[in-house]
């Protein structure tokens, strides 16, 4: 049967445990790395605040079909729900097995390793020692409270989502101390930096990547109190809220560092609370990014561990995966096998190469997730939608026609890996199909 058990979970996260998932799902390293590599492909901070600006916009288009499609399936599993109810199940377990199985776990085990990375320079610890040890024990320790239900999960996820909210504002006080009240440097052309439209039209890649995450909630919206309003609302905002603190966060590093300045910078975070604070600035800016990446850690392996239920549940996956623990409301064995999987891949250290190889595949899955909109207004006419994305069909466009332009320029820039993440997705066809002949040959009871 193609759909999880009605009382599989409880609908137990209010509108500011989702709105806190949205945050926590989009802000993680990206945004105290990325902004250096923007300034790298630009020639003025004006240009640098475009670009996020741009990028913020483009997302909220794409987080408002998102709400469509949450509030129209509240229930979990997210896009791997949509495009096999749209499409079929074999598009669908295509999107899970290039997800759930290789993109979610790499995605873990790379950035709990940044975790360990960050807390280990904090505490003065050895990193080449201990790095690989605690990454292993941050995802031990976050199956281990999801283990005990989404409560749980959220409540720990708010704590390290208001802490990584901390840490922007501290950035942002920085650089606004450090401008000294005088706004036009941040925004001033940078000779030393001349770079062509296309270099500028290519840094829009890098932005949008930082923020992605936002389909987390959709992944978690049969545990979503009321669905049809909170679903829509803790989208936008806690979407908005992203936009807003990018924004900031990018203009106190040109308030504090200068458009050369952060584009020279390896570690603009680091660098512009050291200017203000001395080393202990540095370190306890490190102790932000550690807890940004841990929290990001806590939903991904939520997130992707309810899209492996729902393949275990409509038989793509282990069966056993599909089921629900009855007293917690947890997809225990998911979670077990998405955390293990993820320690596996930190202790080999092959998380990158995989996460590069799937890049291609994930934003292909938002391509066509957000196309799924198309299908449902089309086959549920009449239906009444409890939430409709605005200036439809314009918006839904404007998003998948970019985020396509983006998988193409991602492509002519790195064709290796865009065409190893092809050849990923194509081999779960096969795979799809034996393990099809497998279930009819071992019928279950």
């Amino acid at each position: 049967m193609l759909t999880e058990p009605a009382n599989a979970y409880a609908r137990r996260l209010n509108t500011w445990d989702a709105a806190m998932i949205v945050i926590g799902g989009v802000i993680g390293a990206g945004i105290f790395l990325t902004p250096a590599t923007v300034a790298r492909s630009t020639s003025s901070g004006a240009e640098v605040l475009m670009l996020w600006v741009i990028g913020g916009l483009l997302t909220l288009a794409g987080v408002l079909c998102y709400a469509e499609l949450g509030a129209r399936r509240p229930q979990a599993g997210g896009i791997y729900v949509y495009l096999r109810e749209a499409f079929g199940l074999l598009p669908g377990f295509l999107f899970g097995w290039t997800m759930a199985l290789i993109n979610y776990p790499g995605s873990v085990a790379a950035v709990a390793t940044m975790f360990a990375d960050y807390l280990c320079t904090a505490l003065g610890l050895p990193s080449q020692v201990y790095v690989k040890p605690v990454a292993v024990g941050a995802i031990v320790f976050i199956v281990g409270i999801n283990l005990f239900g989404i409560r749980a999960g959220a409540w720990m996820q708010n704590i390290f989502t208001v802490l990584k909210l901390i840490a922007v504002t501290l950035l942002v006080v920085a650089g606004l101390v450090l401008a000294h009240g005088q706004p036009g440097p941040a925004l001033a052309t940078d000779t030393l930096h001349p770079v062509s439209s296309w270099a500028f039209a290519g840094a829009l890649l890098p932005v949008l990547f930082t923020y992605g995450g936002f389909h987390y909630l959709n992944d978690l919206a049969g545990e979503v109190r009321n669905p049809q309003r909170t679903l829509p609302r803790a989208l936008g905002m806690g979407m908005v809220g992203v936009v807003v603190c990018y924004v900031l966060v990018n203009y106190a590093y040109l308030a504090g560092l200068g458009h050369a300045g952060l584009a020279a910078s390896t570690a603009p975070a680091a660098d512009l609370m050291r200017g203000l604070f001395g080393d202990a600035g540095a370190t306890v800016i490190a102790v932000g990014i550690a807890c940004s990446t841990f929290g990001y850690c806590s939903i991904a392996i939520a997130g992707g561990a309810r899209v492996l239920q729902t393949m275990g549940a409509d038989g793509v996956f282990f069966r056993a995966a599909g089921r629900v623990d009855a007293r917690t409301r947890a997809p225990q064995i998911a979670l077990a096998l998405l955390g293990g999987w993820a320690a596996v891949l930190t202790y080999s250290g092959s998380f990158n190469q995989l996460l590069n190889y799937t890049t291609v595949g994930e934003w292909l899955g938002h391509v066509f997730g957000i196309g799924t909109l198309f299908w449902y207004r089309k086959h549920f006419i009449d239906q009444p939608a409890p939430y409709r994305v605005p200036f439809y069909p314009l918006l839904p466009l404007i998003f998948v026609i970019t985020v396509f332009g983006v998988i193409v320029a991602s492509a002519i820039h790195a064709p290796g890996d865009a065409g190893m993440s092809l050849l990923i997705i194509a081999l779960g066809v096969p795979v799809y199909y034996g393990w099809q002949h497998w279930v009819r040959r071992h019928p279950v009871g």
